[in-house]
């Protein structure tokens, strides 16, 4: 059999104790006052003992005891009242008188400095890249979400709920620490409950080591290429790159990619409504306070906001009419569909096909996870206008249409 337990001497038997003490405290002890710099006391103390072997190892001890409590004096002014910091003053006492320590002699040699990071350590990447930095910091990429408004205005929020809103005026889609999207919403048509959104405000919220505050502002016939300054990026910083703005079709499709948050937004003009399309890091999405909790995007229309949707399988000619312009850009039947329906039998106007179409296009790509691209719900209530004057009106806009293409 071994040496038991008992076989081991007090001085070696308190030491060993001791570095236990210090090392519970190092691990479970974080939460001490940023400040207070004792565990980096103890940290060193553990480090410089662990391994200590030979005929010299009682002057070893001597030597780490010096420099623990040397370490300790440089930290008392900010770590008086802290229980971590107390406990390892007394300890070190103890061990002094233990092992025959004199505070005066050699202290151990203070750890090396690690090794300046090279270029994949975190300080050489460039913070303004959230994605990389997230995969440094926690060893796996972000988790995404998205939300949409468009027609007449559906929103799809973060949690993909799903509601059709009668929002008229300004109302605010996102609120929170980098962002502010703001919809301003007009009556689609005379003694109609139904809006469609005809301004859309975008702020990039300043952000010290990335961008200036930009602001980008779309309205009917008018959805430009650049923020509301003229600049196309994020500004002089050295970040600036990390927020840029592309065409992806002249008055029809915009792109804003915010790397420095992993954020990448879609604004889209069909007929005379604006859409809105984001995917946006969860942690982004989520940084906002109480105060911040009117957001469509987070949670979707106020109930008294809320119209309810149909498909409109059962109220006649004018909606399958409607159908059938819907389903051939939307052949799964759907909520997008659900809305494109809804819309084009509210508004007798076909460019609502488009708009749908141009939702379900964003969410395929901005999406996280594909079986949850389609929703589900059934609705009731569904407004119709009569089938002749949607028959004009319908025939008008695919005219318009084919004209503009």
């Amino acid at each position: 059999m071994g040496k038991s337990a008992c076989s081991t001497s007090p001085q070696q038997l308190e030491s060993t104790c001791f570095i236990l003490r210090a090392l519970f405290l190092l691990l479970f002890c974080r939460h001490a006052c940023c400040h207070c710099k004792i565990l980096r006391c103890n940290a060193g103390y553990v480090a410089a003992t662990l391994n200590l072997r030979g005929s010299n190892k009682d002057a070893a001890y001597c030597s780490a005891l010096r420099s623990y409590s040397h370490c300790t004096r440089k930290t008392a002014r900010t770590c008086r009242g802290d229980l971590v910091y107390h406990s390892a003053v007394h300890g070190i006492e103890d061990l002094m008188i233990q092992y025959n320590c004199s505070k005066e002699g050699p202290a151990s040699p203070p750890r090396p400095r690690p090794p300046a990071p090279n270029h994949q350590g975190f300080e050489s990447l460039d913070i303004c890249n959230y994605e990389k930095s997230f995969l440094y910091k926690h060893g796996q990429p972000p988790t995404y979400q998205h939300c949409a408004a468009f027609g007449d205005p559906h929103v799809r929020t973060f949690h993909d709920e799903f509601h059709t809103c009668r929002v008229e005026g300004s109302w605010p889609l996102l609120d929170n620490n980098y962002l502010f999207v703001q919809a301003t919403s007009y009556p689609v048509a005379k003694s109609s409950n139904a809006t469609a959104t005809g301004k859309l405000t975008i702020i990039f919220k300043n952000m010290k080591e990335c961008i200036d505050q930009k602001v980008y502002q779309a309205e009917i016939d008018n959805l430009p290429a650049a923020f509301e300054d003229g600049s196309v990026n994020g500004g002089e910083r050295p970040g600036g790159s990390s927020l840029t703005i592309q065409e992806r079709a002249p008055g029809q499709h915009v792109e804003i990619r915010a790397a420095y948050i992993g954020t990448t937004i879609a604004v889209r003009q069909a007929g005379r409504q604006l859409s809105f399309s984001i995917r946006a890091a969860e942690e982004v999405a989520q940084a906002f306070t109480e105060e911040q909790d009117l957001q469509l995007c987070v949670g979707g229309c106020p109930p008294s906001q809320r119209i309810s949707r149909s498909e409109c399988r059962h109220t006649g000619s004018a909606a399958e009419t409607a159908r059938l312009l819907c389903k051939e850009k939307l052949p799964v039947e759907d909520v997008y569909f659900q809305s494109c329906v809804f819309d084009v039998v509210t508004s007798g106007d076909a460019n609502f096909t488009l708009a749908a179409h141009g939702a379900l296009e964003d969410a395929k790509m901005f999406h996280p996870d594909a079986e949850k691209l389609h929703i589900f719900q059934t609705g009731a209530g569904c407004r119709l206008i009569s089938l002749p004057f949607l028959l004009v009106i319908v025939t008008s806009n695919l005219l318009a249409i084919q004209l503009r293409f």
